[in-house]
C-alpha cells in the first residue's frame, strides 16, 4: 500500500531515496537504456539540424534591417512593418507606431508574435524537446534524467500561453495575406503583375494559414466544450474541417516555416539585385 510520500525525499536516516520517473525501481529493471535496435537517433538529430538551421538563418536576417521589400514584395519577417526606420513601401502594412528612437532592426518588434506561436506549439514543443533536450530522444529511449516535472514549473509553465499567442498568428495572417495581394499590383498601381515572387508568396501565404489553423488551439476553440455536435452543425463542420488540418498539424508546420524562410530569401535576392522578378504577365 502507497504511503503518500515523495520518492523522492530523503529517507528517516538522512539519505535520499531511490529515484522516480524513468527510473523507478517500480518499473521494469532493464540494464541498458533501451532495447531498440533501429537507428532511433536519426529523426531527433534531424529535427535539430533543421531547426537550428531556420533559427540561424532567421536570426541573420531579422537583425539585418535591410533589403527586405522589392516592389511590390515584401519579405514576412517583416511585415507589418511598425518602425519609423521601415523603408517606405508602395501600399504595404507599414505603420510607424516606434518613433525614431527604436534603431535595431524593425523585424524585432513584430517577429516576436508569429516567433512564440511556434515555440509554444504544440508539435514544435516536442521537436525541440526530443531533438535538443532529449526530453525524451525517442519512443522506448529513456530521458537522461532522474526527475520529470512536465510543464508545471518555470520556465516552461509559460507554455501554456499558446492559446494567445494564436490570436495574435491570426493578425499576422492577415496582414501576409494583404501583403500577397498586393503582389500582384504593377508599378503603375494597377492588378496587372504576376512573377515568380507571386507565386512563393501565394503558396506561403496558403502554408501559413493551413498550419495556423490546423492548431490544436483551434481545434478546442472551433469545437471545444461542445455537449452535442448535433446542436451545433456549423460549427461541427469547422471542427471536422479544422481536424483534418490538424492530423498533417507536423507536416503543415515543417512545410511553412521553409516557405517563409524561401519567400523571405526571395525578396532578399532581389532586393540586393541578384536578378529581376521572372514575370509571367
Amino acid at each position: 500500500m502507497s504511503t503518500g510520500t515523495d520518492p523522492q525525499a530523503p529517507t528517516s536516516a538522512g539519505r535520499e531515496a531511490p529515484p522516480g520517473g524513468v527510473h523507478s525501481p517500480s518499473r521494469a529493471a532493464i540494464p541498458t537504456r533501451h532495447l531498440r535496435t533501429d537507428r532511433w537517433w536519426l529523426a531527433p538529430a534531424a529535427t535539430a539540424a533543421g531547426l537550428f538551421a531556420f533559427v540561424v538563418y532567421s536570426t541573420w536576417r531579422a537583425f539585418a534591417g535591410d533589403d527586405y521589400y522589392a516592389e511590390p514584395y515584401v519579405s514576412p519577417f517583416y511585415s507589418p512593418c511598425i518602425a519609423q526606420n521601415c523603408v517606405p513601401m508602395k501600399g504595404g502594412a507599414n505603420w510607424e507606431i516606434f518613433g525614431a528612437w527604436w534603431g535595431l532592426s524593425p523585424a524585432l518588434l513584430i517577429l516576436i508574435f508569429p516567433l512564440g506561436f511556434r515555440l509554444t506549439c504544440y508539435y514544435y514543443r516536442k521537436a525541440y524537446y526530443r531533438g535538443f533536450w532529449a526530453s525524451p530522444p525517442a519512443c522506448a529511449v529513456a530521458e537522461p534524467r532522474s526527475r520529470y516535472t512536465g510543464e508545471t514549473r518555470l520556465p516552461l509553465i509559460l507554455q501554456n500561453v499558446h492559446r494567445y499567442f494564436f490570436y495574435f498568428a491570426l493578425i499576422v495572417a492577415g496582414i501576409l495575406t494583404y501583403d500577397t495581394v498586393l503582389g500582384f499590383r504593377d508599378e503603375h498601381g494597377g492588378w496587372g503583375h504576376m512573377g515568380l515572387g507571386t507565386l512563393i508568396l501565394l503558396v506561403n501565404i496558403a502554408l501559413i494559414w493551413a498550419y495556423t489553423l490546423s492548431c490544436h488551439s483551434c481545434r478546442h476553440i472551433v469545437g471545444g466544450r461542445l455537449k452535442h455536435f448535433s446542436r451545433h452543425p456549423v460549427r461541427y463542420r469547422l471542427w471536422g474541417w479544422v481536424s483534418a488540418l490538424n492530423a498533417r498539424h507536423a507536416l503543415l508546420a515543417w512545410a511553412s516555416l521553409i516557405s517563409v524562410a524561401v519567400a523571405d530569401f526571395y525578396v532578399y535576392l532581389l532586393a540586393t539585385g541578384a536578378f529581376d522578378d521572372p514575370r509571367f504577365f
